[in-house]
């Protein structure tokens, strides 16, 4: 017996179709890249770098101080008629924690962070903070150029956590600085 050939079109579009669904669902559900367009977490990631952000391990447990993450910005600090662009920064502060600024510190609940990866010490002040639940502080780790938790001129200067699209978690362009993110 001879099988029925198909159509190689219709082969050629169930394909393409397969391909795209399988495409959109792994961006939406699992990973998705991203390139870094600011020198805001300069000296970590650079203008140009490409990012892949997962987007699981935040479904199975919460962001960790340090985590970097990649969320929708407030609509309070986006001013009208403009598109609201994801941000990427750290995150510094986790709810509940109190987070200050002093004399060149980020202090939380009035521990000094022991920050290597940060371009240089910040040169502003911060009035602590107490994080609400369900919320998080985040600042660019270039913390004098960072439009963060910090600048934002709203009264809950904080990200959601349903505004979390997920953790950097590897660079993969340029080929010489591929790796991971601390």
């Amino acid at each position: 017996m001879s099988q029925k050939q198909q159509n190689p079109w219709i082969e050629g579009f169930q394909t393409i179709g397969l391909s795209i669904a399988l495409a959109l669902g792994i961006r939406q559900f699992i990973a998705e890249a991203r390139y870094i367009p600011s020198e805001s977490m300069k000296p970590t990631l650079l203008v140009n770098d490409r990012l892949v952000v997962e987007k699981i391990s935040y479904r199975l447990q919460d962001p960790k101080r340090g985590d970097i993450v990649v969320f929708w910005p407030p609509s309070e600090i986006v001013p009208d008629g403009q598109r609201r662009d994801a941000f990427i920064k750290r995150i510094v502060g986790l709810p509940g924690d109190t987070v200050e600024v002093t004399d060149g510190a980020v202090l939380v609940n009035g521990d000094e962070l022991d920050e290597n990866y940060i371009q240089a010490p910040p040169t502003y002040e911060q009035e602590p903070l107490t994080i609400p639940a369900g919320n998080y502080f985040v600042l660019g780790d270039n913390r004098n150029a960072s439009y963060d938790s910090h600048a934002w001129d709203i009264s809950q200067p904080f990200v959601p956590e349903d505004q979390i699209i997920g953790k950097a978690v590897v660079r993969f362009w340029p080929p010489t600085r591929l790796g991971g993110l601390d």
